[in-house]
């Protein structure tokens, strides 16, 4: 016997055997009615110069290049919009997350079920050499960029940045760290937008910072900070410095699309050391492959898929908690997820 799915004034005959799919099918149309509508609303809010965009894929905005879309996505183009943004995603129940430059991250093949923002138009990417040897730089500003721009004006202490695929907004939310520097050490104040639309500026000495983890940017958005340089010099040796960092990086990790250092560091040791004593290196999942180059990262070979990722990084896991007695824990982000869930 047949049975009934009503949807509106939609009624479905379909078999027991069919009921399932045609009920996930069904709530499959409504949610995306859902998003349609706050698309809509989200439009109306913001200036002409910030589109809206539905089903954006999110593979070619990341390092790694793979996953999917984004329910909705925008990218601001300036401080007014954005708190229009967050403001009425919040009346409607849109959960927000930010994009920066894509790396650190592992976005989901099923796409990401909320409003990504990602600070990429020129208002977001300011640079402010100040009289007192500080500088102010906007949240969108990449940080190669940041550590070039330092470099011509004679600004000592941001060259570490410079080999870091990210935007000064990721690197404070994840206290970005290359070559023994450290995001924070160079950071005075940071400006941020609550997820309210209400702006303040923290002190870095009120901000509770730690390996890869800012508390203060978990439920609020960064705007921009303002740096205080080590020192000063002239281009010519900072830029020598900035060289040697580079060949550095090039000689000590892969080329391949990755999200970086998949694994924290334990205390006291390295993951990429414990995964190579594991026989680990060349590890793959489809076209997910543990580098030849570096064990602390996975690197995609072409046609990598989330899936691949994460069971590879649950093999990874597996097999150096049985040889070395670590569990590793992921220092990548599974975007709009938790790891917890899926490991």
């Amino acid at each position: 016997m047949g049975r009934e799915l009503r949807a509106g004034d939609c009624v479905a005959i379909v078999g027991a055997g069919d009921i399932d799919t045609m009920a996930r099918a069904w709530l499959a149309t409504v949610e995306s009615e859902d998003w349609d509508r706050h698309a809509e609303r989200l439009s109306a809010v913001v200036s002409t110069q910030t589109r809206v965009k539905r089903e954006e894929s999110l593979a070619r905005k990341t390092t790694i290049g793979l996953g999917g879309a984004a329910r909705l996505y925008v990218e601001p183009a300036n401080s007014a919009d954005l708190q229009a943004l967050v403001k009425t995603a919040k009346t409607r129940g849109v959960p927000v997350i930010m994009l920066g430059r894509g790396s650190n991250l592992v976005v989901p093949d099923d796409g990401v079920n909320a409003l990504v923002i990602s600070l990429r138009q020129p208002a977001w990417e300011t640079f402010e050499a100040r009289a007192d040897g500080r500088v102010w730089v906007g949240a969108g500003l990449r940080l190669k960029n940041l550590c070039g721009l330092a470099a011509k004006v004679g600004l000592v202490g941001f060259e570490f940045l410079e080999g870091i695929p990210g935007n000064v907004g990721g690197a404070l939310r994840m206290n970005a760290g290359a070559m023994g520097g450290w995001m924070f050490d160079v950071v005075e104040e940071v400006a941020v937008m609550t997820l309210d639309g209400e702006v303040r500026t923290l002190n870095k000495a009120d901000m509770h910072v730690d390996y890869r983890h800012c508390a203060e940017l978990h439920d609020a958005i960064a705007l921009g900070a303002l740096l205080k340089p080590a020192s000063q010099s002239e281009a010519a040796s900072i830029a020598k410095q900035i060289e040697a960092y580079k060949e550095k990086r090039q000689k000590t990790q892969p080329r391949e699309p990755s999200a970086g250092c998949i694994f924290k560091n334990p205390t006291g040791d390295s993951a990429g050391r414990l995964i190579d004593a594991s026989g680990l290196k060349g590890e793959r999942v489809g076209d997910a492959e543990v580098s030849a180059v570096h064990a602390n990262f996975i690197v995609n070979r072409g046609n990598a898929t989330a899936s691949d990722v994460i069971e590879l990084v649950r093999r990874v896991r597996a097999r150096v908690e049985a040889a070395q007695g670590v569990k590793l824990e992921p220092e990548v982000l599974l975007y709009g997820k938790h790891w917890k869930d899926v490991l």
